[in-house]
């Protein structure tokens, strides 16, 4: 999938001028207000009011959200409704929800129960098996380990490594922690107010950055766990 272009604009300001390729897996870093969240948004079409957006895409596929495309959120804890049972918020039929929650490591028992009787860990495993009901192309992660605990994060990293072996999915993964993204994506696509300052294979720009504001992210990232992007 190739994004040959996608813009943002607010009130006749250009915030986004970007382009990238998915392959297999990609990690947009940046820092708070680089672009990376708009461009999630953009292509989830959840732009705040005021802001549009256009884009010039290439995939096999169509990109609309529900059909090719599923969104993993960010916090568990606010994608669910409380107050509902996690089975009635699947709506799905029990049986094909049980072999979804099988999948992601969940027993099928959990279904019957409200998201406060669950971990954040399982929390994320129940978004992970909703987005992943309708079959998706792509998979839009939107820093879906910062809620995590270290434990938790290695787990979900492993897991979306083995669905996406066994589904065969594209993966956009939105993330702050850098050593997170490394261990799951193939390549990195760095922001820098709302325009690619480096980007390519995820080991190549680790291990040899070329652009000082890549290097100051890693450097960061790896330095304290608190670096926020």
């Amino acid at each position: 999938m190739q994004i040959k272009r996608l813009w943002i604009d607010f009130k006749g300001m250009r915030l986004v001028d970007i382009a990238f390729s998915i392959h297999r897996s990609l990690a947009l870093v940046g820092q708070s207000g680089s672009g990376k969240s708009l461009t999630l948004k953009a292509l989830l079409g959840m732009l705040p009011s005021g802001m549009s957006a256009q884009m010039q895409i290439e995939a096999p596929f169509d990109l609309v959200r529900g059909k090719s495309a599923a969104f993993v959120p960010q916090n568990p804890f606010t994608a669910l409704s409380p107050m509902t049972r996690i089975e009635a918020q699947m709506m799905l039929p029990k049986a094909e929800a049980a072999r979804l929650f099988e999948s992601v490591g969940l027993e099928g028992s959990l279904l019957a129960r409200f998201p406060s009787e669950l971990s954040g860990g399982q929390l994320q495993r129940v978004i992970l098996a909703m987005a992943l009901s309708v079959r998706p192309k792509l998979l839009l992660l939107d820093e879906p380990t910062t809620a995590l605990d270290p434990h938790s994060t290695k787990h979900i990293i492993e897991l979306l490594l083995e669905l996406q072996e066994q589904m065969d999915f594209a993966m956009l993964f939105v993330t702050h922690d850098i050593a997170s993204a490394s261990a799951l994506c193939e390549e990195l696509c760095v922001l820098r107010s709302g325009r690619v300052v480096e980007q390519g294979a995820m080991r190549s720009v680790m291990e040899a950055p070329q652009h000082e504001y890549t290097k100051t992210l890693i450097a960061s990232s790896f330095a304290s766990r608190e670096f926020r992007v």
